[in-house]
């Protein structure tokens, strides 16, 4: 097997996409916990929003559902935002970074939606 840039087969040698991949890897890790950062402070602030929504008859599951959609926006916003040099990429390689960035932004966001949707009307409120 060559060590150059190229093996005989004509395939790049794997090590040359380790280094991306990790660096890729640990990009959306960040990613995923400042988004989780953000949520949770989202909730602590609007408590007396979730109070009242809570007091005025809203399930815990449409409370949790609000939580989880603004964080999958936000991570979705915040891909294409990150990309402002021209290049060229694959289709494939632009709907997996979507993906991702969505299945990122849906975890990350899915504790603080729970403890947005734990609340109880009275405790958010009390503590607005």
């Amino acid at each position: 097997m060559a060590h150059g840039v190229v093996d005989e087969v004509g395939r790049e040698p794997l090590e040359q996409h380790r280094v991306p991949r990790r660096s890729c890897a640990v990009a959306v890790l960040v990613g995923g916990v400042g988004i989780a950062n953000v949520m949770v402070i989202s909730v602590l602030e609007r408590r007396g929003e979730v109070g009242l929504r809570r007091a005025l008859g809203a399930r815990r599951v449409y409370v949790a559902s609000q939580f989880l959609v603004e964080s999958s926006l936000l991570a979705l916003a915040g891909g294409p935002a990150a990309g402002h040099q021209p290049m060229v990429l694959p289709a494939v390689a632009v709907v997996g970074g979507l993906v991702t960035a969505a299945v990122v932004g849906t975890v990350a966001g899915a504790y603080p939606a729970l403890r947005a949707a734990r609340l109880t009307p009275t405790e958010a409120l009390r503590s607005a």
